[in-house]
């Protein structure tokens, strides 16, 4: 091997004495493909790998001064930061850390950041897939002809739409709703919003509107805002029923922020699509009332978990424990007060 091939760290100065790395074995070959965990323990003198289910147990914990968890790692309680007293900073691969902090934790002031901007664009692009795919009919021919209609049968569905000219509603300008309009105005969408935390000057404001105005005068409506104790049920049977007939609905943020009953009864009777990605309860029951209808869409959870989108969010977890190590600005922190507007 020559000199060449061999990694060494261009800042020596930089590394952390301990970094622990507890994300489950199939999820962190994700996050830290081809180079990247190297790349990662570049940034400490020894890196600890633990599963998450045996990180609360492990003496790894204890000396680990960098922390990155995603889903399944224990709450940081009184009791868990009482095991890592060595802790400086957190780094959460996934997006959500709801169920990662506690009240002690923020009293701690240790900083945590995470890299939910990876997922932006993959949530978006999977949102923009079944949104088309409502449009088209595509759900509703595949479960006809899967069930055994015949094709003349099959054929007689509502005629399909184009995305070019239709009138989109998206509930929620986060950065997955920014990157979802940015994909279908360059399609052709005539694109409205409702989301009250939108910042004057912003250049959506021309396509803001309250939210009444902007379900009734939709195709399609997009959810992504995030779910937070304000946004619990604001799409309800009223705002369902606010919907033009033949409207569809996509929901790839959370199911908190719809009344699943309402919706399943507006689905059920054929007046409105719906494509979902998140459900009430997730795994989806075997017998699920949702797996049987025909204008009904259904995905497993999985619009952010691309391989582009992992390699992503290790990339940012990599550039966030570099910036730490040299005393800068975190560019993805979480706080307390972020948190309360945040999915």
């Amino acid at each position: 091997m020559s000199n060449d091939d061999v990694r060494t760290d261009p800042h020596p100065q930089r590394r952390a004495t301990s970094l622990l790395l507890s994300i489950g074995a199939a999820e962190r070959a994700a996050f830290f493909p081809a180079g990247a965990l190297e790349d990662l323990s570049l940034h400490a003198a020894d890196l600890d790998i633990v599963e998450p289910e045996d990180a609360r147990s492990s003496e790894a914990i204890a000396l680990a001064e960098i922390a990155v968890v995603a889903w399944g790692f224990p709450r940081l309680d009184a009791d868990m930061l009482a095991r890592m007293p060595r802790l400086r900073l957190v780094v959460n691969a996934a997006s959500s850390v709801r169920g990662l902090v506690s009240d002690d934790f923020w009293a701690s002031g240790i900083p945590l950041t995470q890299a939910g901007a990876a997922m932006s664009p993959a949530v978006a692009e999977m949102s923009l897939t079944l949104t088309l795919s409502l449009l088209r009919r595509v759900h509703r021919m595949d479960h006809a002809l899967r069930g055994g209609t015949s094709w003349d049968a099959a054929r007689e569905i509502a005629r399909a739409r184009e995305i070019s000219g239709c009138r989109i509603a998206v509930i929620g300008a986060s950065r997955t709703g920014r990157e979802y309009i940015r994909m279908c105005t360059a399609l052709g969408a005539d694109v409205r919003i409702f989301d009250p935390y939108l910042p004057a000057g912003d250049p959506l404001s021309a396509r803001a509107g309250g939210l009444d105005e902007v379900l009734s005068s939709s195709d399609v409506v997009a959810i992504h805002a995030p779910a937070t104790t304000e946004t619990a049920g604001m799409i309800g049977r009223r705002e369902l029923a606010a919907m033009p007939d033949g409207a569809a609905l996509v929901n790839t943020a959370r199911a908190s922020l719809v009344d699943m009953d309402a919706l399943f009864e507006e689905v059920a009777s054929g007046r409105l699509d719906a494509a979902l990605d998140v459900f009430a309860t997730e795994p989806l029951p075997d017998d699920d009332r949702w797996r049987s209808l025909p204008n009904a869409l259904l995905t497993g959870h999985v619009s952010g978990a691309t391989a582009e989108s992992r390699a992503r969010a290790g990339r940012i977890v990599i550039d966030e424990i570099s910036r730490f190590l040299a005393h800068e600005d975190l560019q993805h922190r979480v706080t307390a007060d972020a948190l309360e507007r945040m999915g």
